[in-house]
């Protein structure tokens, strides 16, 4: 069997990079890309200069603020990180069919059979890197190894700007040296749970037999108890499903006025159903998440015999499942409406006799 050869391409702090190279002056400053630069938004990207006041990706504009009151801060420009991120992906293909992305600014590679066999895989990404950077101006880091799970690892190891290599002579002690919360899945409760078991490094995690990974985290015990041997089985799969559409909104000061965010309601279900039709699909599933001034998440579900695409149809289970999540006192900040179980819409229109 042919050992696989997978990149990992991860831009470097893609839409603050994109904002410093079509703004000179910002170079060497802490920019911070988010949505309403003063205070309800969330950070997008935060340069490294701004990641070294504490500064991160998901983080509220109001942290931020307080963090790095002197910073800089951009509101996104999506439209143009689409297109860079599609010069990107361009040069990808130009080097292998075989490519995933994960969102605009990174993407698997598979060069296993359609680049050149007599070059190593490091040389290629080096080549890829190059290609970016003559392109768009813009660095990128990438990992090299043999599967998925080791690629990804490395990409974010030598950042900004840089490449790392995980093979079968440096896997076992990379993964050793690894903290818990580098593993994927482990997020901060299972890493509080790790921690209370006596798991704080890949090390410990790798001396943990299967049995008792999968009695202390279930079905994920067996990822961990294969992750912390570099064993990942997963292919890059180029044509990635999409499984659902939706969109969000934050309020500029918390409400609770419903009509003030069943409005947010309805001009969230227009936009998804301009995007289900552009995607041509609909959909079996109506989600509506909320998140309150304590930023407490929660979120209702209803699943649909017959699929959907149009906005009024969405509108109206949407404005239902509010009731039903909606603590009556609560102030929220964030309402948001997402369609799942997507489909190809043309079934949509098919009767019985169609299929006769």
């Amino acid at each position: 069997m042919t050992e696989r050869r997978i990149i990992h391409i991860d831009m470097d702090f893609f839409f603050a990079q994109v904002e410093v190279r079509d703004q000179p002056h910002l170079k060497g400053k802490p920019v911070i890309v988010g949505g309403k630069a003063s205070g309800r938004g969330v950070v997008s990207t935060a340069s490294y200069e701004a990641r070294a006041y504490g500064v991160h990706s998901a983080m509220p504009m109001a942290r931020a603020h307080q963090l790095c009151p002197n910073g800089y801060y951009v509101t996104p420009r999506f439209e143009v990180y689409r297109t860079v991120s599609k010069e990107i992906m361009d040069i990808f293909k130009s080097y292998t069919d075989s490519v995933e992305p994960l969102s605009l600014d990174e993407a698997y590679l598979d060069i296993t059979e359609l680049v050149r066999p007599d070059l190593p895989a490091s040389q290629i990404a080096q080549f890829i890197r190059r290609d970016i950077f003559e392109k768009t101006k813009l660095t990128a880091s990438a990992g090299v190894s043999y599967n998925k799970f080791l690629a990804k690892l490395a990409s974010g190891m030598n950042k900004p700007n840089g490449l790392t290599v995980i093979d079968y002579n440096n896997v076992h002690e990379t993964l050793m040296q690894l903290d818990i919360g580098d593993f994927p899945g482990v997020g901060k409760v299972s890493k509080e749970k790790m921690h209370e078991h006596g798991i704080f490094t890949g090390e410990d995690l790798y001396h943990k037999s299967e049995r008792d990974l999968i009695f202390l985290f279930g079905k994920r015990g067996h990822h961990l108890y294969e992750r912390a041997r570099g064993i990942d089985h997963r292919e890059v799969k180029s044509e990635r499903i999409r499984k659902s559409v939706g969109a969000e909104r934050t309020f500029s000061l918390d409400t609770n006025d419903d009509e003030q965010i069943l409005g947010k309601v309805e001009e969230l279900s227009k936009m998804i159903e301009r995007r289900l039709g552009q995607l041509n699909q609909s959909g079996r599933t109506v989600t509506v998440k909320i998140k309150t001034k304590d930023f407490k998440n929660m979120s209702k579900q209803k699943s649909l015999i017959a699929p959907i695409k149009e906005s009024e149809e969405i509108y109206q289970i949407a404005y239902d499942l509010y009731y039903e999540v909606k603590e009556a006192d609560v102030p929220i900040r964030l309402i948001g409406v997402t369609v799942g179980g997507l489909e190809d819409a043309f079934y949509r229109n098919m009767t019985i006799y169609d299929y006769l």
